[in-house]
């Protein structure tokens, strides 16, 4: 089948997001609704109200921009994992409504192959080593009989996080949309001299609770430039990104490199990995910004491939899975491709 149009829904987080996509691969339209809150972290229940508030809104907008009518679709998927409980909850409930209502299949997508696909969906990729980095996953995997397998990954917080917490430390607000991992971008800019923070490697997998630990009880003491602190807080958490991801892909020997996920979109990131690529003989790849963060485009597409695979949920057996690992998920589609 290569007509048809299908409709995702993103809500593992802040993000509400709905995405409308063709079978060939062609986005129409990619909204997206955050939940932005007054202090402090995300609070799941807080995010998961702002949703429900939202969700009508957002699928009717996405609707109308994308000029099809819901009559068109051919399916409706949603983020069923990992995430915030409340977050998944309420996005599976809006997309039970929609598939009920029109009466489609309904697909259950997990969230981080979706990011892997939209990149490669995004970039042409093919068989790449991936570099996930979010607010929620901090992952190195790459394909390997049926599955993404994982090479790497934090024990702790993800990277993401870990920045989301430090920007909050050093009293900046998120305004105009501006993602943490921009705003320690710009202040590392302007640092010029190295402070030694914790470095933390094991084996494959990384840690950064050490790491965020120092630098805010730097930015407390107050000794040191703000500058200087970012920029040793940036170079020091991508030099770990950077090793794992350089050791992995000398072992699986891939001539391809993604850098998928919200914290994609840092220049310092892209050119450490650039490096390491022209090191290995290897393409880089990052996924464009406006797919980085969680969006329902990601979400669509992936669930036309396991649509085309014979994937689908039944309603009553959609329960979301918070803690749905990326090595758990059958990925037929790669395999059937790699093939071709």
């Amino acid at each position: 089948m290569s007509n048809g149009y299908c409709l995702g829904i993103e809500s593992t987080a802040d993000d509400f997001g709905v995405g409308i996509v063709s079978f060939k691969g062609e986005i129409l339209t990619n909204i997206n609704n955050s939940y932005i809150p007054e202090k402090g972290g995300i609070h799941p229940r807080e995010a998961a109200r702002h949703h429900a508030d939202v969700a009508g809104k957002v699928i009717t907008e996405a609707l109308k921009r994308s000029k099809i009518e819901p009559k068109d679709l051919t399916l409706i998927a949603f983020s069923q994992g990992p995430g915030l409980g409340p977050c998944l909850r309420t996005g599976a409930t809006a997309a039970r409504s929609l598939a009920l209502y029109l009466n489609l299949p309904l697909v259950g997508v997990n969230h981080c192959v979706a990011h892997i696909e939209i990149g490669k969906l995004t970039t042409g990729a093919t068989d790449p080593l991936t570099l996930y980095v979010s607010g929620g996953n901090t992952i190195v995997s790459a394909y390997e009989l049926g599955k993404y397998r994982i090479f790497g990954e934090t024990l702790d917080i993800a990277v993401g996080n870990c920045l989301d917490v430090f920007v909050r430390e050093l009293g900046i607000k998120f305004e105009g949309g501006k993602a943490p991992g921009r705003i320690v971008e710009e202040l590392a800019a302007k640092g010029k001299k190295y402070i030694p923070l914790p470095y933390t490697v094991k084996g494959m997998d990384l840690s950064f609770s050490g790491l965020l630990t120092a630098a805010v009880s730097l930015l407390k003491e107050k000794k040191c430039n703000i500058e200087d602190v970012c920029f040793s807080f940036q170079e020091t958490a991508f030099s770990m990104l950077t090793e794992v991801t350089e050791r992995a892909l000398a072992h699986t020997e891939k001539k391809e490199v993604l850098l998928t996920g919200g914290v994609a979109a840092n220049s310092r990131l892209q050119a450490m990995l650039k490096i390491v690529c022209e090191e290995h003989n290897a393409r880089f790849f990052v996924v464009p910004k406006e797919y980085s963060a969680d969006n329902g485009v990601m979400i669509a597409w992936t669930g036309i491939l396991s649509y085309l695979h014979g994937i689908t949920v039944p309603v009553e057996k959609s329960f979301v899975r918070t803690k749905w690992r990326l090595d758990e998920v059958e990925v037929p589609w790669v395999e059937k491709r790699s093939l071709n």
